[in-house]
């Protein structure tokens, strides 16, 4: 983009303009709660089938996501993105589980039900940790646009990922949840026609079987973040509410469909997209940090503003989904667990936290991070919640439960960010096995921990519970 003439760059800030525009343009504007927070229309119905699906599908294609997919193509081959594209495993065992906590055991939110089951400060704890993880996916994704229009740190890619948030709050401001799904289902047929047009350039070069057939089933070539994210997609979904609020608001086997095919569809898109990192690996095109950008780069004008779209489209859609799942949080559900109701206030409550986040989000981003680590530091942090929600059916109401599984794995996370945790917890040679063992060895202690009280009797009957 620094090479690029005068022109070029007028059109790629112009058309970041133009984006801003046209979705505040097709927003539904919302006053009511039940659109703002749940997403229902103005007559009070929830999104049908195809919108949540489609919602779904490109809320959780992050345009961080679709870089660490290339980037980790780049690296291992189609292992790298085949590691990367597990995650979106999560979408349909996230539908599965909810599914059940709702038809079940009466669930109509985790935050709720972690109160009712696990008690106030259970739903505290998991309150904080899902609004860290709101946090980072501000300036993880605002980063990545912000790639497209200068080297991290220029006043280019600050200016472009801060005209990005704006032109993404503007839009979120003015009708929630419901402004979210609306345009999410526009984005996702943007993002799907421009990953085939950038497809369309990359695989004729070497052919489809040469691009999946490279790399190397091993554990030191990518196959041990494989086995992590096979282990965190009994976890990672539970703590981003841009996924589980979308579980509660349409009925139960409508949720269940949605989920299911978003997660496939999910799953291929982001197999595809590696295959850019494939690419880059072949050419041998340096990957630095970002690899869709630096094939982009190569591809030409054309080829750099479909790259470009395709990022602006999946971190839009993510971006509102955050803004909305803040508001949700902080202005409607934290009011419950302080024991209020939200009250009529709720809405601009809800749009001073979207403000707040917007700038403060950001932070990281001026100063600069690695944006994998918004991954899978968080997902080895949250990985005390597969026992408490894949568990739940056997404890009528223990918050000793949840907390020894929960800060067990909290603590493990930060150890690992710290690099505290024993080199001999490692499993295999390779660049994720110190976090393959965490996780594993991590995962079979939060269970042990949630399971001792009930063991030593520790929890109340479940007569006493209802």
């Amino acid at each position: 983009m620094n090479q690029s003439s005068d022109f070029q760059g007028v059109f790629f800030w112009g058309f970041l303009i133009v984006f801003g525009v046209v979705m505040y343009a097709i927003s539904p504007r919302v006053k009511d709660e039940g659109g703002f927070f749940r997403g229902t229309d103005a007559d009070g119905r929830p999104a049908s089938s195809w919108a949540l699906m489609m919602s779904i599908f490109i809320s959780w294609i992050f345009a961080k996501s679709v870089t660490n997919a290339a980037n980790l193509g780049a690296a291992y081959g189609v292992v790298g993105g085949l590691a990367y594209a597990t995650y979106w495993l999560s979408i349909p065992f996230a539908g599965w589980v909810i599914y059940r906590l709702r038809t079940r055991e009466g669930a109509t939110g985790l935050v709720s039900f972690l109160m009712g089951k696990y008690g106030r400060g259970a739903a505290l704890a998991f309150s904080a940790a899902i609004l860290i993880r709101l946090y980072n996916e501000v300036w993880s994704n605002t980063a990545v646009v912000g790639g497209y229009y200068g080297e991290a740190g220029s006043a280019a890619f600050i200016g472009a990922a801060l005209l990005f948030t704006l032109a993404v709050l503007v839009y979120s401001l003015k009708g929630g949840l419901r402004s979210s799904i609306f345009t999410d289902v526009i984005q996702a047929v943007v993002f799907v026609l421009f990953l085939g047009l950038v497809l369309i350039w990359i695989v004729p070069e070497h052919g489809a079987t040469r691009l999946l057939t490279e790399g190397e089933f091993a554990l030191d070539a990518g196959a041990d973040l494989l086995l992590v994210a096979l282990l965190q997609v009994l976890s990672y979904p539970f703590h981003d509410p841009v996924l589980t609020d979308r579980g509660f608001i349409t009925r139960e086997k409508t949720m269940l469909k949605a989920f299911v095919v978003a997660g496939v569809l999910g799953f291929l898109a982001i197999l595809a997209f590696s295959l850019v990192g494939v690419h880059a690996r072949l050419e041998g095109i340096a990957a630095n940090g970002n690899a869709p950008a630096q094939v982009a780069r190569v591809l030409g004008t054309a080829g750099f503003f479909a790259m470009a779209v395709v990022m602006i489209s999946s971190a839009a859609s993510t971006l509102d989904s955050t803004f909305t799942s803040l508001s949700k949080s902080v202005a409607h559900e934290l009011p419950l667990l302080a024991g209020r109701t939200p009250g009529q206030r709720a809405i601009r409550n809800g749009v001073v936290t979207m403000t707040l986040f917007a700038l403060l989000g950001n932070l990281p981003m001026i100063a600069g991070t690695d944006i994998l680590k918004a991954t899978t530091l968080s997902g080895t942090m949250v990985i005390g919640l597969a026992p408490v929600f894949l568990l739940s059916r056997w404890v009528s109401h223990s918050p000793l439960s949840f907390h020894l599984s929960f800060w067990t794995g909290m603590g493990l996370g930060i150890l690992l960010a710290l690099g505290q945790i024993p080199a001999g917890w490692a499993i295999g040679e390779g660049k994720y096995g110190l976090l393959l063992g965490t996780n594993l060895y991590g995962l079979t202690l939060c269970t042990v921990g949630f399971l001792a009280p009930l063991a030593l009797g520790l929890h109340r009957p479940r007569t006493q519970a209802a």
